[in-house]
């Protein structure tokens, strides 16, 4: 979210600190192997299981807890890898009653164990930490705990962590590749407020001077997914009927914003009608769907989708396609929610894939247009976008260091994605295939490769070079033409090799497909008319 959010802000000139996720580096240190790969402390074994348990303290800004770990022996080992940042320390690991030592290595905590670890065995470790957690100045893009309070001065306090690591605040194993299984969460909280987090509300359980909220979530979920939101809320919520039966949808929000809620969240069922229709069943109906406001703009934490928008239209009241279109719809509403099919139910194994999740659901965005509003307003609304392109560094970022790509991975990608469903010419199986990857992928994590193959196995179309051309270099394909004598020539310039998307022309008021490569080639015209289908994310240049 946050890469898209930096660029909103620019492309609407509104001041902004960069954060923690847009930071390009040229080098990479021990530490960003430690976090960014399948470390042998790491690959040995697998996650199945979380309880976090963390009582959350708001005068001190400090919180303490402890997470049982439950994970399948792959293969035998003696070390294994917990991460938890500085700031926080992680002070005790136990295994069957005993304590086990622990070597710290910056953010890396390597724990010794001492039982055999057989292979196909589940075991059990736990870890107890504490400390004043990193504070997120200006969330989400630096990340950490929000400390804040709302206009009757009682604490408004949330959690967002992605990029910098659900470690930042948590000790996890915290890598994208190895999603848990299911989750128990407890936060207790001071007498009065209420924490909301991923998944049901198991119980609630009122003590001398605080309240413990205990929630499950069902489904596997990825780390930065997982949160804490603690506020005066109070709740409304509905019933939605969708494609596989009954989901409750659940919206929690500040006391006096309760009125204001119930109108603009009527957003969040009409973005339901329309994902499930592109995008495939809700992925997480055992776990329900949330939006929790929070002090922040929002992030797409699974089942527990944060919301800041101001309760506006848009993107905090500004269209980012500067058409009309993007103030048809509560931007946060719609795009973080749309991360609950590619984000939380499609997962990249490496930081470095981010593009499969905000790609296409900046494309989402577009979706949602087509289906309310039809094909003219949904891809004026995504080229619209285009103006907020920079083709800066190329839309894949560097794998194993915990290295994103550039923030084009948003409308560059959502406009390679437009691309695509030209080239396919058929509306109806480009559905199939959004649908279709979810439910192969379905609660997967995948890399780039997956999701590329998976494409252009069920498209029929070789799309090695339009991948490599869009995701891997900064170059837009350049359609050189020119007309001279009753003849149009063309060819493709700033191409990857072998590039030869085929594109439509309106040539003299007749619309037809051209296949340019890096070749000239000419064809007969009558008149001198010409124009590239906009839907094309391309560059056009007459000689």
């Amino acid at each position: 979210m946050k890469h898209l959010l930096f660029v909103l802000f620019t492309f609407c000139t509104i001041p902004l600190v960069q954060g923690q996720i847009l930071s390009q580096k040229n080098t990479f240190s021990r530490q960003d192997t430690l976090r960014g790969s399948i470390t042998p402390e790491r690959e040995w074994w697998d996650l199945t299981y979380y309880h976090l348990s963390v009582d959350v303290f708001p005068e001190r800004k400090a919180i303490s807890g402890k997470n049982t770990i439950r994970y399948k022996v792959l293969k035998p080992h003696k070390v294994l890898q917990i991460d938890l940042q500085q700031l926080m320390q992680l002070t005790k690991a136990t295994q069957n009653g005993q304590e086990l030592h622990i070597t710290h290595e910056g953010n890396a905590h390597f724990i010794t164990l001492t039982e055999e670890q057989k292979t196909g065995d589940i075991n059990t470790l736990e870890v107890t930490y504490s400390g004043t957690p990193k504070e997120a100045i200006n969330a989400p893009w630096d990340g950490g705990f929000s400390w804040k309070t709302d206009k009757n001065g009682k604490p408004f306090i949330a959690t967002s962590n992605q990029g910098l690591g659900a470690s930042v605040w948590w000790p996890c194993k915290d890598h994208m590749y190895d999603e848990v299984d299911s989750m128990d969460i407890s936060v207790t909280v001071p007498k009065g407020l209420i924490n909301v987090s991923n998944g049901r509300l198991k119980r609630k359980i009122e003590n001398n001077n605080t309240t413990t909220f205990h929630w499950t979530v069902k489904n596997p979920i990825n780390n930065y997914g997982v949160n804490v939101n603690i506020g005066d809320y109070v709740n409304f919520s509905e019933v939605y009927h969708g494609e596989k039966g009954s989901l409750d949808m659940d919206y929690w929000v500040l006391s006096y914003n309760l009125d204001k809620a119930k109108k603009q969240f009527t957003d969040a069922p009409k973005m339901m009608k329309a994902f499930e229709h592109w995008f495939g069943p809700y992925p997480f109906y055992e776990d329900s769907f949330k939006l929790v406001e929070v002090p922040y703009l929002g992030m797409e934490h699974q089942s527990s989708v944060t919301y800041g928008n101001q309760y506006k239209n848009g993107y905090l009241g500004t269209d980012i396609s500067k058409t009309g279109w993007g103030l048809k719809f509560d931007f946060i509403i719609i795009h973080e929610a749309g991360h609950e099919w590619f984000a939380n139910n499609i997962t990249n194994k490496d930081i470095a894939d981010m593009w499969i999740h905000e790609s296409f659901t900046a494309y989402s965005e577009n979706l949602f247009l087509d289906y309310y509003y039809g094909k003219e307003a949904a891809s004026a609304y995504v080229i619209g976008t285009r103006a907020s392109i920079k083709n800066d560094v190329p839309i894949i970022g560097v794998y194993h260091v915990n290295h994103e790509g550039s923030g084009d991975m948003y409308y560059k990608g959502a406009n390679m994605l437009h691309t695509l469903r030209q080239l396919i010419e058929n509306d109806e199986k480009w559905r199939q295939i959004l649908r279709g990857l979810n439910r192969t992928f379905y609660h997967q994590t995948v890399s780039t490769e997956q999701i590329e193959n998976y494409i252009s196995q069920q498209t029929g179309i070789d799309l090695t070079e339009f991948f490599n051309q869009y995701l891997r270099t900064t170059k837009i394909p350049t359609l050189e033409y020119s007309i001279k004598n009753g003849q149009l020539k063309y060819r493709w310039t700033t191409i990857v090799e072998n590039f030869d998307m085929p594109i439509i022309m309106h040539i003299d008021g007749k619309t037809q497909w051209v296949f340019p490569n890096s070749q000239w080639k000419t064809m007969p015209i009558k008149g001198n008319s010409i124009k590239i289908d906009p839907n094309f994310y391309v560059y056009a240049k007459q000689l």
